[in-house]
C-alpha cells in the first residue's frame, strides 16, 4: 500500500473518531443542560452558556467547523440558530460566519488533498451519485455551486466536499463562500432575532 493511501485511511479514521466523540459530548452537554432546566427560560440558558466565559465564542466556532467537516449530518441551521440564541444577532452572525466559512474551506481542502476516497467516508454514495455527473461540467458546476451557496436550504456541506473534487481553484471557492454565506447568515440572524423577541415578549 502506498504511503499516500495509508495517510488517507488514517486521516479518515481519525476524523470519524473525532466526529463521534463530538456527537457524544454534544449529547452529554444537552442532557446535562436539560437536567439543569436550562431550556426552561432564556435567562437560564444565558447563564449556562456564560459558564464558558471568554472561551465560549472560540468553542462555538470550533464546533461549527467540526459540524461541517466531521458531522455534516447535523443540519447547519441548528448550529446557526444556536449561535444567534447564545450570542445575540450581531455577535452570533459574526461567529456563525467565521465558523461556517472556515468549515467550508476545510471541507474543500480535505477533498482536494485526499480525493473521492475520503469524501465517500462522509458523504452517502447515493447523494454523491446524484451530483457526480455535474463534477465534470467545469464552469457549469461552478455556476451551479455558486447559486446553491446563495440559497438557504441547499446541501452546502456536501457541495463543499464535492467542489474539492473539481478543478475549481481555492481563490474562486473562497470568494464564492465569503460572498454567498454572508446574506444567508444575515437572513437567519434577522429572522431568529425577530422570533426570539416575539417569544420573549410572550414568555415575560
Amino acid at each position: 500500500m502506498k504511503n499516500r493511501d495509508r495517510e488517507r485511511i488514517w486521516v479518515s479514521k481519525i476524523l470519524r473518531v473525532v466526529g463521534w466523540v463530538l456527537v457524544a459530548l454534544l449529547i452529554l452537554i444537552v442532557f446535562r443542560a436539560w437536567r439543569a432546566g436550562v431550556f426552561t427560560s432564556l435567562d437560564k440558558m444565558e447563564a449556562y452558556i456564560g459558564r464558558f466565559g471568554i472561551w465560549s465564542p472560540f468553542v462555538f466556532i470550533i464546533y461549527q467547523i467540526m459540524q461541517i467537516v466531521v458531522i455534516p449530518f447535523i443540519p447547519g441551521g441548528v448550529t446557526t440558530t444556536a449561535g444567534v440564541v447564545m450570542f445575540g444577532p450581531l455577535e452570533g452572525l459574526i461567529l456563525n460566519y467565521i465558523g461556517i466559512c472556515l468549515g467550508s474551506i476545510a471541507a474543500f481542502a480535505l477533498a482536494k488533498r485526499y480525493g473521492k476516497h475520503l469524501v465517500l467516508r462522509f458523504v452517502e454514495k447515493k447523494k454523491y451519485d446524484k451530483y457526480e455527473e455535474r463534477l465534470s461540467q467545469g464552469k457549469k458546476f461552478e455556476i451551479f455551486f455558486a447559486i446553491c451557496i446563495f440559497l438557504p436550504f441547499a446541501p452546502d456541506d456536501l457541495l463543499c466536499f464535492l467542489a474539492g473534487l473539481t478543478e475549481m481553484s481555492y481563490k474562486k471557492f473562497i470568494t464564492i463562500i465569503l460572498l454567498g454565506k454572508l446574506p444567508v447568515i444575515i437572513g437567519y440572524s434577522i429572522s431568529l432575532n425577530m422570533i426570539t423577541n416575539w417569544l420573549t415578549a410572550i414568555i415575560r
